[in-house]
């Protein structure tokens, strides 16, 4: 029998990313950290491959990483608006977690299934950091998808691929609701 948990259902129910830019210091601690990565790590692995890890950017990383999407995307033919847009998370960015998946070979294990892993280590980061009072949201960007942007700022592996950058820190203002998916209409029962 599963122990019922009405606060964790109502946190989920209720749940609302806080949009990276609005986001203030302080950001936490690594001890602060260590909980909600400990969190994250306690999703869904089929095979127990843990096919990701973690990268913690610092605020005195995200120069760095400002100034490199700006010469990728320079590269890259970019227009100066995406470059500005895909900059700012790091100029803004106070601390972030680089969820970097890791395809491991497996006879039984898909890589997509390894994929979904990564993914929900990313729900899983952000939802703990929610839940422990932070403000927190899951980006990516034309940069993050670009094998040579993470190899120079992450030092990834031809296996590897950013699943997410999960910004954490204080929540400057809190974001007004949206629209929520019709549940209704995106749900079908299947009976027989």
């Amino acid at each position: 029998m599963s122990l019922k948990n009405p606060a964790a259902l109502e946190f989920l129910q209720s749940r609302r990313s806080r949009p990276a830019k609005t986001l203030i210091a302080p950001a936490p601690t690594r001890e602060q950290l260590q909980p909600l990565l400990t969190a994250a790590a306690r999703c869904p692995d089929h095979g127990k491959l843990e096919p990701w890890r973690f990268i913690v950017i610092d605020k005195g990383a995200m120069p760095r990483l400002s100034k490199l999407t700006h010469d990728r995307g320079v590269a890259l033919g970019k227009s100066p608006e995406d470059i500005i847009k895909a900059r700012s998370q790091f100029e803004l960015g106070h601390l972030a977690v680089a969820v970097i998946e890791v395809q491991k070979p497996s006879e039984k294990i898909p890589a997509i299934e390894q994929t979904y892993s990564a993914g929900a280590v990313c729900l899983g980061l952000l939802n703990a950091a929610l839940a422990s009072g932070w403000g927190a949201n899951w980006l990516s960007g034309w940069q993050t998808h670009d094998p040579d942007f993470c190899r120079s700022a992450f030092g990834l592996a031809d296996n590897e691929r950013v699943a997410g950058l999960v910004h954490i820190a204080t929540e400057g203002v809190a974001p007004p609701e949206r629209p929520r998916p019709d549940i209704e209409a995106l749900t079908e029962w299947v009976s027989e």
